[in-house]
């Protein structure tokens, strides 16, 4: 299904929950040049305001900013309504903010736990289920999530992220089904590892990871077409597919 064009002579209007990060800001540019009017939500009002300036430069005809606890949505309804005054409508809203947390540490401490979930999975599906009201009460528009390859399979390495990752999954996934010929579309993009602040310190060698830019490109694609989960790049569907069937015997034996 693709989604209704806005209107002829207005230009697309995208709400990015999450405007800071680096998936985030390649997805913003690739709509700035589009001429696009972009409004980023975030904690860091310095970074956001240096974005939003790079964006006017790249050709968006509007780049606002709003400061936000988005990991502690009060009222995740009224903040996208007042966002789509702003913007005067929203045409394309993109869920990019998360943390990868301390997996060791989250075996350890319940509190850590506890933050990774809320911060992946309980506040972003507040976020994602107000922002479906929104798309269908209007009739059209896409949600844009990101996910991650985490989710498709339980890992020593990075479980906890993993389940918040697969519930998201499994919540986007249903609002797609909900949005079945009703006008709006609702998509996961679950990139791999990919070469952003969040993975800063590991060993980023290799062709498994992707440039922020790679991944954007894929986000873009899939606010307008594809279906309800799309991997990024394109080849992790494949290895998260052999993953996911390996027996388990053979997985045991992994250190993945």
């Amino acid at each position: 299904m693709t989604t209704i064009a806005p209107a002829a002579g207005r230009r697309l209007r995208l709400v990015v929950l999450g405007g800071t990060s680096g998936i985030a800001e390649a997805t913003a540019r690739l709509y700035a040049a589009e001429g696009a009017e972009i409004l980023l939500v975030g904690r860091q009002e310095d970074r956001l305001a240096a974005i939003a300036t790079d964006l006017k430069v790249r050709g968006a005809a509007r780049a606002e900013t709003a400061v936000a606890d988005l990991a502690a949505p009060t009222d995740a309804a009224a903040a996208l309504a007042g966002f789509a005054a702003t913007l005067g409508g929203i045409d394309h809203i993109l869920v990019a903010y998360g943390i990868l947390g301390d997996q060791a540490k989250a075996t350890r401490d319940p509190a850590a736990a506890e933050r990774i979930i809320t911060v992946n999975f309980n506040s972003a599906a507040a976020w994602c289920l107000a922002a479906a009201n929104l798309l269908e009460a209007q009739g059209h528009g896409s949600l844009v999530v990101l996910g991650s390859v985490a989710g498709d399979r339980g890992r020593r390495q990075n479980f906890v992220y993993g389940a918040a990752k697969a519930g998201l999954a499994a919540l986007v996934e249903g609002i797609a089904h909900r949005f079945a010929a009703k006008g709006p579309r609702a998509v996961l993009v679950k990139p791999g590892p990919t070469i952003t602040p969040m993975t800063e310190g590991m060993v980023r060698k290799g062709f498994t990871w992707a440039k922020p830019e790679d991944v954007a490109a894929v986000v873009r694609r899939a606010a307008d077409k594809g279906g309800p989960v799309v991997y990024a790049p394109w080849f992790w569907r494949y290895i998260m597919l052999i993953i996911r069937f390996l027996p388990a015997p053979i997985f045991n034996r992994l250190d993945i």
